[in-house]
């Protein structure tokens, strides 16, 4: 069921999902290369090893598409415009359009505003609102409200809950408006496979298809007890409420807290001498022992992540006996993980990852 508010009116939820966000950033910086097929990854050098973190729609009509090795990409397209990823102007970008965002009021009240990321919030009316009238008015002057304080477009998704309005959001690109709600849920969706809902990948997909659940109308109309019993106690009926379009989860304005820090480096060369791998796993972990300290949370978990020649990949991870931030207490433990995986192999990529334990103020 949709949620109402005390009006008896849908407790509208907006999506808001900037367009080729990096991409539109570089663009900014650069006017030139506005309409060309432009590729961010990597150091911006094709030659090198690397993968694409994003592609402006020109280049993805080449078929160039994110986490695709820029060599691939430079392939399908030989004329793209390739550039290093520059983290803290998608930083800057991202905080100037949340900032743009937060200002909004919708009803008479401040918006409620729960970020998902760099290039993505969900958005909602605050608590005490007067009357919404159409959302699609609001969808509409919010776009233009980042478009004039930032010059970035965006596209926005509404629904009667946030699971509507995020796929909403995908039949609005590029930079337009779309809404989904409980009574247009099947007429839209019902025939779609199950990978156009939000939270089920290409393997889910494949375990649902072979109970005979391949679209999303055949996953709402399931038995919820043999999904339980085939996908997990909580996944399983997860899913099940995922094909109704269900979701009573609110806008949460609370910051986003993050559990870890990783760091990962791929070589251009492949890494055969063992010692070599364990120095670099050890430089690894001191930059994400930076990354930790910023937060104030020790260390709780310890994983690493060793790539092969050519593309085959392992992680291992350990619980610490107790929490850390001790330089030679965490580097000891990530190479201690070195001896779980094998060494006669060349090594394309390395990452170590360390898990904090929850913040002070953490519930629980």
């Amino acid at each position: 069921m949709s949620e109402r508010d005390d009006q008896g009116a849908p407790g509208w939820v907006l999506h808001v999902d900037l367009d080729q966000f990096i991409a539109a950033v570089e663009v900014l910086r650069r006017p030139e290369l506005e309409g060309l097929p432009v590729v961010v990854g990597g150091r911006g050098d094709p030659t090198e090893r690397g993968v694409v973190a994003t592609a402006s729609y020109e280049a993805r009509s080449f078929g160039v598409g994110s986490g695709m090795p820029l060599r691939i990409a430079a392939r399908k397209c030989p004329e793209a415009v390739f550039l290093p990823v520059d983290k803290e102007a998608y930083d800057a970008a991202s905080a100037e359009v949340m900032a743009t965002l937060r200002g909004l009021e919708w009803g008479g009240v401040p918006v409620v505003l729960e970020v998902l990321g760099w290039d993505e919030a969900f958005l909602a009316a605050g608590e005490g609102h007067g009357p919404l009238g159409d959302p699609s008015e609001f969808a509409q002057r919010l776009r233009a409200e980042v478009l004039a304080a930032t010059r970035l477009h965006c596209s926005v998704g509404i629904g009667d809950n946030k699971l509507r309005a995020k796929i909403a959001t995908d039949f609005g690109k590029p930079r337009g408006v779309w809404q989904l709600t409980e009574d247009d849920w099947f007429p839209v969706m019902g025939e779609r496979p199950t990978t156009a809902l939000w939270g089920i990948g290409a393997k889910t997909a494949k375990k649902l298809s072979a109970l005979g659940i391949d679209t999303v109308e055949q996953l709402a109309h399931s038995d919820a007890q043999i999904l339980a019993a085939e996908l997990g106690p909580t996944m399983g009926p997860w899913y099940h409420r995922l094909g109704r379009g269900v979701d009573t989860s609110p806008v949460d304005a609370t910051p986003w807290v993050p559990r870890a820090h990783g760091r990962e480096e791929t070589y251009q060369e492949d890494l055969v001498e063992w010692a070599r791998v364990t120095e670099e796993v050890r430089a690894l972990t001191r930059r994400v022992l930076v990354d930790i300290d910023r937060e104030a949370r020790p260390a709780a978990r310890v994983g690493i992540k060793v790539r092969y020649r050519p593309f085959f990949t392992v992680s291992r991870s350990l619980t610490l006996p107790e929490p850390s931030n001790d330089p030679a207490i965490l580097e000891q433990a990530a190479v201690s993980l070195l001896d779980r995986v094998e060494k006669d192999r060349p090594v394309r990529l390395l990452g170590v990852r360390l898990e904090m334990v929850d913040p002070p103020d953490s519930a629980g």
